[in-house]
């Protein structure tokens, strides 16, 4: 029995007095949910331009495809527009095009319209043009 009670004042000896106290490292009270911030209408076209951006790329290769097919475009050429590093920044080019908070309500409203009405690529881009002008052929 002395010798545990011995063992157990060396150890707590070998691990030094009182423990310090810690500087908190952080604010005290842990960070709340995070809120989003953006308008109702940020929201939505934030949401019409990402529904966009895969039918666009989608687009963009089937189209690539058809050149191919149709002998305006090679092999090689297909393949290098196809690859996906290109693909990621047409992409991105979509969404900084897309994406602007100078967009009016009747922009917005022709991104939603498109993606929900038309299916096929071409019905797809021609509805589109309306977004930068609403009398696309004049």
């Amino acid at each position: 029995m002395q010798m545990k009670s011995f063992v157990l004042i060396a150890v707590l000896a070998a691990c030094g007095g009182k423990p310090t106290p810690r500087e908190p490292s952080g604010p005290a009270d842990p960070p709340g949910p995070v809120t989003d911030t953006r308008t109702e209408f940020e929201k939505r076209l934030d949401t019409a331009c990402k529904a966009l951006e895969p039918r666009i790329v989608e687009c963009t290769v089937a189209d690539a495809k058809a050149a191919h097919a149709a002998g305006t475009l090679s092999k090689a050429q297909l393949d290098d527009l196809t690859r996906p590093a290109i693909l990621e920044k047409l992409a991105d080019e979509w969404e900084d095009k897309c994406d602007r908070r100078d967009r009016s309500s009747r922009q917005l409203r022709v991104f939603e319209v498109c993606f929900k009405e038309e299916q096929e690529c071409g019905p797809l881009l021609d509805c589109l043009e309306y977004v930068d002008n609403p009398n696309p052929g004049q």
